[in-house]
């Protein structure tokens, strides 16, 4: 039986059974193609008798040296990375504009130029007068680092094939354009083709390459989801732009810890590292006062500690409001739907609003324990000791489960001058010399001990 013919658009990549003027999908006119390359996948093209060649396997105790590293000279870029730079690797970096991805990276390109790595950056949003003007505002302009402002790929890859770099970078995907894709510059298409040439070339050249790519509303790189699994390592470099905080997070990292952070401060000389990020973040916590927190979490393999701040005050709107900045507001909705079922403390008609200070993200759910603290701190007018950390998950129940890495955060709270922590029984407290430990079982017996409440 005929396989029946497939059709795809180039501008958002959608799939139809048959053509049409307009997609769908994006809208677009005359942009649904017929699909014609050869696939391997079911129900594609059959490959005929030809055979391939034979290929080399290995077991699992084979033992390879681990890739060589290129240190970048900033710790907190080199810890991210797992080490430094691997070659041939293909890093994809993500942020929202003017969140200051093309600072960092242009420091960075800096570092690895001084250290003898040979470096082109290539600029398709900006001209090379314009990069060499921020260089030299961030004391950069006697860095050996080659300047290239243009879009077309195939004069990119033909000029880095022939000066042969160690590290390219590539500001940004979204503006490269190849003239083999019948696009707009930006389209999924474009995009997903792009990314997958220069990935290609990374590792056919052993050069290493740096994608900078922008991110949707939804805080998502923008483009297919493609591109992501194409590449090496996946960075995201997060901050608000009311804050000086900017932390770069390895959502994805083949030769590294995910999750791992590096925290940065925005100054007027470009990015400055923060060597410890407990102390920035609590640098600016004054008083105690009702509904302030210490967290102290776990961000890849560094204990970080933080503040979480809520307010709960009555609504004068039929609907309460929930606001939520840093965590998640789902799980925001879990801990009040555990407070009132499980411990009878209603916040029906009242707003509530969380913030992390100082513009970290927080997801692991050991933060349950220090949002509940904090919302009922708020709620019942009553502020916890200033020299106090909490940290613990909740459960559905009402139980509190013990987080990892129990004694990494003691630890680190130990070492910035607090005296005391609220966390769950069952986890491993070790190295909590001179530290006050009130252990709790479930989430009733801390209402009632620390607020006197339930």
């Amino acid at each position: 039986m005929a396989k029946s013919p497939s059709f795809s658009c180039s501008a958002c990549g959608s799939s139809f059974t048959k053509w049409s003027g307009r997609c769908d999908g994006c809208g677009e006119w005359n942009t649904i193609s017929e699909d014609t390359g050869l696939s391997v996948g079911p129900g594609s093209k059959s490959l005929g008798s030809k055979r391939g060649a034979g290929i080399t396997l290995s077991d699992l105790r084979t033992e390879e040296a681990p890739p060589p590293r290129t240190p970048a000279g900033m710790a907190e870029l080199d810890r991210v990375l797992g080490g430094g730079l691997v070659p041939a690797s293909a890093i994809l970096v993500g942020g929202d504009p003017g969140i200051g991805k093309s600072t960092l990276l242009l420091q960075a390109a800096a570092q690895f130029a001084r250290q003898g790595l040979k470096t082109i950056y290539v600029s398709g949003e900006e001209a090379s007068a314009q990069v060499r003007m921020r260089a030299q505002r961030l004391g950069l302009g006697d860095a050996p680092v080659q300047l290239a402002a243009d879009t077309n790929l195939r004069n990119i890859l033909t000029t880095l094939e022939t000066e042969a770099p160690g590290l390219a970078i590539i500001d940004s995907i979204q503006t490269m354009w190849l003239d083999t894709v019948d696009s707009a510059p930006g389209s999924v298409s474009q995009v997903r083709a792009a990314a997958h040439e220069l990935t290609t070339f990374a590792k056919r050249k052993g050069v290493s390459v740096v994608l900078v790519g922008h991110v949707t509303k939804e805080g998502q790189i923008a483009g297919p989801r493609v591109v992501e699994h194409m590449v090496d390592t996946v960075l995201y470099f997060e901050g608000e732009r009311g804050h000086q905080f900017r932390i770069l997070r390895a959502v994805k990292n083949r030769f590294g810890p995910a999750e791992e952070i590096g925290v940065f401060e925005m100054t007027g000389a470009g990015l400055a590292e923060v060597t410890n990020p407990s102390a920035l973040f609590l640098s600016e916590r004054g008083t105690p006062s009702p509904g302030s927190v210490v967290f102290a979490g776990i961000e890849g393999t560094r204990p970080v500690l933080c503040e979480l701040q809520a307010l709960v005050a009555p609504t004068p709107h039929s609907q309460p409001r929930r606001t939520v900045v840093g965590w998640d507001g789902g799980r925001l909705a879990m801990i009040l739907a555990v407070l009132e079922a499980r411990c009878g403390i209603p916040f029906a008609g009242l707003d509530v609003y969380l913030n992390v200070a100082g513009g970290m993200k927080i997801s692991e759910p050991a933060a349950d324990l220090a949002v509940a603290a904090a919302l009922l701190s708020a709620r019942e007018d009553s502020a916890l000791p200033a020299d106090t950390v909490v940290f613990g998950e909740i459960s559905l129940s009402g139980a509190l489960r013990p987080a990892p890495q129990t004694e990494n955060r003691l630890k680190e709270a130990q070492k910035l001058g607090f005296a005391s922590a609220i966390a769950p029984k069952g986890g491993k407290a070790y190295g909590s010399q001179g530290m006050a430990l009130n252990l709790m079982s479930d989430l009733t017996g801390f209402v009632g001990e620390v607020f006197g409440a339930g």
